[in-house]
């Protein structure tokens, strides 16, 4: 008996093993660099993240992907979130992660008193970066939906996700910030929203960003109070950090999506999603321009 006990235990290790081998393997990274003409042929380098099943699926027609585009913090490059990418593509998802500053980019300067602390010069960089990246994935991917993005972003790239989310709101599935510290929450409901944050006294969010439990109730948002820091919510961050936000994006997705993913939720009724309260801690260098206007460089998991 105790024979046959460990030999299903070994054989429930091996497949738990070979499942997250399989779920690595199967999604692949790709980073494509393109120039924009419209601001001095400036390289925007996109990290590409995809199940190579889902790909094939939607290069045969038979589905539609959608879309979700990751947005890095100041000074961090678009690659330093892998663990959210793949947690997206995971359940389907195309996934878009823009290079939104560059080397040559002069440095942000704060001012506070300004709107969004002086930083309102980088978000719009960050959004213009955003709609040249879509349009030019369209001519290489035109089976994905393109017209309801999903916007995900930590620090400054939450500040970006919100802003994006806030001026364009018809072109918004749902929106995931990781500690966006400036732009405040659209309130409309248009679309749900999750928002992480941290515990970290050298970060505190501006006033007005968070709104009250009231209106985050009317309006479809979530926010989860971690005991974690601001720079844990990264790839260098701990595990259990990450574990945890993972734990609650799928919890997240499930909600929004379906059990399973993709699908066309577009003309489906909202679902209902519950605050699940505090949780515990649970630049590029353009490369050389090819004759397709831009560069590829597979770097599969």
């Amino acid at each position: 008996m105790k024979r046959g006990i460990t030999v299903l235990l070994s054989l429930s290790v091996l497949v738990t093993g070979a499942y997250f081998t399989i779920s690595k393997w199967a999604i692949r990274h790709e980073t494509i660099t393109f120039y924009d003409p419209s601001r001095d042929n400036r390289p925007v380098a996109i990290d590409i993240a995809i199940r190579r099943d889902k790909e094939m699926q939607a290069n045969a027609g038979m589905i539609k992907l959608p879309v979700a585009v990751l947005n890095h913090g100041n000074a961090v490059k678009n690659t330093e979130y892998s663990f959210l990418a793949n947690a997206f593509a995971a359940r389907g998802y195309l996934v878009l992660s823009p290079q939104h500053d560059l080397p040559t980019d002069p440095p942000m300067v704060t001012k506070v008193g300004e709107l969004y602390v002086g930083r309102l010069p980088q978000i719009l960089r960050g959004v213009a970066n955003i709609h040249f990246a879509v349009g030019e994935m369209k001519k290489i991917q035109p089976s994905a939906d393109y017209d309801k993005l999903t916007m995900v972003g930590h620090s400054m790239g939450g500040d970006i996700s919100m802003y994006f989310a806030r001026q364009y709101p018809d072109e918004i599935k749902k929106v995931v910030t990781l500690d966006n510290l400036r732009v405040p929450f659209l309130t409309e409901g248009k679309f749900k929203i999750l928002s992480f944050r941290s515990k970290d006294p050298q970060f505190k969010t501006d006033p007005d960003v968070i709104p009250n439990e009231e209106q985050r109730e009317n309006a479809g948002i979530t926010v989860v109070q971690t005991t974690f820091q601001h720079n844990d919510m990264r790839d260098t961050g701990p595990d259990e950090a990450k574990n945890s936000i993972m734990s609650m994006l799928d919890k997240f997705l499930v909600n929004t999506d379906g059990e399973v993913a993709p699908v066309d939720t577009r003309n489906a009724p909202p679902p209902q999603i519950l605050d699940p309260g505090p949780v515990t801690p649970y630049v590029p260098v353009a490369p050389a321009r090819t004759d397709t206007g831009f560069t590829r460089l597979d770097r599969s998991n």
